[in-house]
């Protein structure tokens, strides 16, 4: 893999949570001169550091890490949004002639990254908050079962519980009349990255090794002052539809927290939480990133990669 120049490549590192490839994005990083950068829908937010396993202190002073916690939690933070954050962090990195590692667990981050966004025309603010005010009044499941009602081929692609996603479709219908899949099939702009100029790894460890990692990080995380954390995040009082008040484990431990169940059972909610959160991520990763390469988080050592460094790829 080149380093200089235009020939600053990316290589772009997806996975399930705990999968090992941040550790990876790290070595990578230290490997090819390179630069860590979050694709972490949730990583983005201040004042979840613990609870979304965000880079520590030691791995940031090894290597240069951008777009981690720069997001107070009170604000939602779009894909849109990422995009324009990340361009000018890949412009600058493309000029000193250092490889991004881009790295993260939303899929959709680097489909639009890849594919570029489909442009949706803006929403009115009374639109908004007209149905961000009926799901906090009815919940995800009801508003769910009205976008079935009004475009049941998006309905079919959310989860019941999903109320961003599901509020977003809803209030795209009524401010354009056409569902959002109407406008995502249409003109994308030129995407920031090229994925063929890209090396694209996905890390997916077996389900066993998977589960078994999910749990010991979260023992790790509450040994950390992940309960705390989860107090705090509590006490803000955030409006319960905004993206950050959905990180996985946040509630469960919150409760821990207030003495509602013991640390214990909190544990246990979080690990099956995460573990379907696993599982939703892994399913999108094989139906939307199939011609991906599949890899384990020991690829830095592997003789693949030193065989595209020879190659001079991305």
């Amino acid at each position: 893999m080149t380093t200089g120049g235009e020939g600053a490549g990316a290589v772009l590192i997806a996975g399930p949570t705990a999968s090992g490839k941040s550790a990876l994005a790290v070595r990578l990083a230290e490997r090819l001169g390179g630069v860590v950068v979050n694709a972490d829908s949730m990583q983005v937010y201040a004042e979840l550091t613990i609870l979304t396993a965000r880079p520590s202190a030691a791995d940031e002073a090894r290597v240069p890490h951008r777009l981690y916690g720069h997001v107070p939690a009170a604000r939602a933070h779009s894909v849109a949004e990422w995009l324009a954050d990340v361009a000018p962090v890949l412009a600058e990195l493309r000029a000193a002639g250092r490889p991004a590692i881009v790295v993260g667990g939303t899929g959709l981050y680097f489909e639009a990254l890849t594919r570029g966004l489909a442009e949706v025309p803006a929403i009115p603010d009374e639109i908004r908050a007209h149905w961000r005010a009926r799901a906090a009044a009815e919940g995800a499941p009801a508003l769910h079962g009205e976008l079935a009602r009004r475009d049941p081929v998006g309905a079919a692609r959310l989860e019941p519980g999903d109320s961003q996603r599901i509020t977003r479709a809803l209030e795209v219908i009524d401010a354009t009349g056409r569902p959002l899949a109407a406008w995502q099939a249409g003109p994308r702009p030129a995407p920031l990255v090229r994925p063929e100029t890209a090396l694209r790894l996905i890390v997916e460890p077996e389900r066993a090794v998977l589960h078994a990692r999910i749990e010991a990080r979260l023992r790790q995380m509450m040994g950390e002052g992940a309960i705390e954390e989860a107090a705090r995040f509590a006490a803000l009082g955030l409006d319960p539809a905004l993206p950050a008040t959905r990180a996985i484990g946040v509630s469960a431990l919150a409760r821990v927290a207030a003495g509602e169940i013991d640390a214990a059972r909190g544990l246990e909610l979080a690990i099956f939480e995460t573990r379907q959160y696993a599982k939703r991520q892994s399913t999108w990763l094989r139906g939307r990133m199939g011609d991906w390469t599949r890899v384990d988080a020991a690829f830095d050592q592997s003789p693949s990669l030193a065989a595209l460094e020879r190659a001079g790829r991305p």
